[in-house]
């Protein structure tokens, strides 16, 4: 019997191919260097490798502007190094999810370049045009990246809407004839034996709502809305997208979702409503920022947020719908950087933030560099940086006044990049990621983190966040259990219990660098505790009724009801 919930009991490996392992010394990852590290990824135990985009690009956002949806990019390689990759992939016990990235393409893509020529051709209406004068955009929407949504362009004179950079044009999802050049792709490649598709933005593919019609742009009518993502016909598409393609294949597919909230991730989620298995929401990533402000704009975590936010995602979709859990990602800087401790209690407070997630109810995903505690990257100046959304930033507060000591600060702190260094496999020239000049500089750290050192050391990050996998596979009460929020006052502990009928895990987090008290639930008893899982070494022999934690420890004890 085919197991359509399979992506439950998963756990997701991201890999970032470009700073993942370089093959030919180009300076730049490519598909035959993940060929070479599969066997570390199946030491791992991981169950599904989740490949940022490898599809022909420009590379303005370092892949994520697709120029051409049925080839790869030259740097990564070729078609036959894909095929043989997913071929080992398979062999190994290891699924493939590929990004989708279809809210925009390159304005290099072959649909653009039609579009562009003019008024009336074919593919004309694949893109969102507005007519407008040169010096005033059709709204006033700002981009993700910085700037107006809006690029004018002269051959037409006319705008096309681009929701990130100018050279990501966004496509016309109202078009009918563009979704089904959407799902043609996705068979093509499912065809080809991926197992799903991770979907960029994909809750900022409906425009209509908020946008005039281009008629009343002409007559000058035009009244526009600002814009915001999650629209209603977001639902019809997911819902067109599973009956035209995804229900005709066992896949896992997961929606990074921009302002989603928990009621509309129900709705995304739920089996019954035949849409996605779940979204990547941002709220606990917006945690450390100013409320109101950008994500440039800091302030320290509350652990009583970070509580309430992840418990409020896990009671709303425990019985409809299914959590994500991620703490990285290519677009998130390292979380023990962020909300773990990079210096003397590196390697405890990454394990704590390990066990934390896992132990939820969802799917986990593991971005690369995480399971053995990568940290974010402190460049000397911005032109040692990459990534558009960091030099966009720079640039414009740059241009406002702000003070270079305090935008490097936050650059230090988010910018992507910090995700971004290459992987470090080993204390070698470039931590043993190229033999070349790598395409972004590695991490200094490299000598001391890094993967080599980590398999050696039976007590590293790495051999903890092997455990945590093996646990879920082999407990259904990770998997299925009931989540219940315990010492909810506590400022310094983060702890839960899972419950699946008799048997109930304690799951004991001190997110801080200071020795904290956990008094245990009158309602859980411990007479036969078993600890499954620790940071420190744990004695089952002490006094469990008030268990006195070392700075940022863990521990999970499986225990039962009273």
């Amino acid at each position: 019997m085919t197991d359509h919930n399979w992506w439950k009991k998963s756990v997701v490996y991201q890999i970032y191919p470009r700073s993942f392992m370089d093959s030919n010394g180009d300076g730049i990852g490519d598909l035959q260097g993940i060929r070479s590290k599969l066997d570390y990824l199946q030491k791992l135990g991981v169950d599904v490798v989740w490949l940022s985009p490898v599809y022909k690009s420009p590379n303005c956002d370092n892949g994520y502007d697709i120029s051409d949806y049925r080839d790869i990019m030259d740097e990564f390689g070729t078609m036959a190094d894909w095929e043989a990759l997913i071929s080992d992939m398979h062999h190994k016990g290891i699924k493939l999810v590929m990004d989708l990235v279809v809210n925009h393409s390159s304005d290099e893509h072959a649909w653009f370049i039609e579009s562009r020529k003019s008024k009336d051709n074919p593919k004309r209406d694949y893109y969102i045009w507005r007519p407008g004068d040169k010096d005033t955009p059709p709204t006033d929407w700002g981009a993700m990246f910085g700037g107006s949504t809006w690029k004018y362009d002269e051959l037409t004179g006319e705008y096309y809407l681009h929701m990130f950079a100018d050279k990501q044009p966004d496509l016309n999802w109202e078009n009918e004839q563009v979704r089904k050049e959407v799902y043609d792709m996705m068979a093509f490649w499912l065809d080809k034996g991926v197992d799903g598709f991770r979907m960029d933005v994909i809750n900022m593919i409906s425009k209509k709502e908020f946008l005039a019609p281009y008629e009343d742009f002409v007559n000058g009518t035009a009244v526009n809305k600002p814009y915001k993502p999650n629209s209603p016909r977001l639902h019809d598409f997911l819902q067109e997208m599973n009956r035209e393609v995804l229900s005709k294949y066992n896949t896992i597919t997961v929606g990074e979702c921009v302002d989603i909230n928990a009621e509309r991730a129900q709705l995304v989620t739920a089996e019954d409503r035949h849409e996605l298995n779940m979204v990547f929401q941002f709220e606990h990533m917006s945690l450390d920022q100013q409320p109101g402000k950008s994500k440039w704009d800091l302030k320290p975590l509350d652990l009583m947020d970070l509580k309430e936010n992840l418990s409020k995602w896990q009671y709303q979709l425990s019985e409809r719908g299914w959590n994500s859990l991620y703490w990285n990602n290519h677009d998130q800087p390292r979380i023990v950087s962020r909300f773990g401790h990079d210096g003397k209690y590196r390697v405890i407070s990454a394990k704590m933030l390990g066990t934390l997630l896992h132990m939820m109810k969802g799917t986990p995903y593991i971005y690369q560099g995480e399971e053995i505690g990568m940290t974010n990257i402190k460049f000397k100046t911005v032109n040692d940086y990459n990534d558009i959304e960091t030099i966009n930033m720079y640039n414009e507060r740059v241009g406002q006044g702000y003070n270079e000591p305090d935008i490097m600060a936050s650059i230090y702190a988010k910018s992507r990049d910090n995700a971004r260094t290459p992987m470090q496999w080993n204390g070698t020239d470039h931590a043993g990621f190229t033999t070349g000049t790598p395409w972004l500089k590695v991490n200094p750290n490299y000598e001391t983190i890094n993967a080599e050192q980590a398999l050696k050391d039976p007590d590293s990050i790495f051999y903890h966040y092997q455990k945590l996998i093996r646990l879920r596979k082999e407990l259904p009460v990770v998997v299925y259990g009931q989540y219940d929020l315990i010492a909810k006052e506590h400022p310094d502990i983060f702890a839960y219990t899972r419950t699946l009928e008799d048997t109930v895990l304690v799951v004991v987090n001190n997110f801080h660098d200071k020795e904290a008290v956990f008094e245990w639930p009158s309602h859980i008893s411990h007479d036969d505790a078993d600890c499954l899982i620790s940071n420190y070494p744990f004695d089952l022999k002490q006094d469990l009724s008030s268990i006195k934690l070392k700075p940022y420890e863990s521990f999970v004890l499986k225990c039962r009801q009273k």
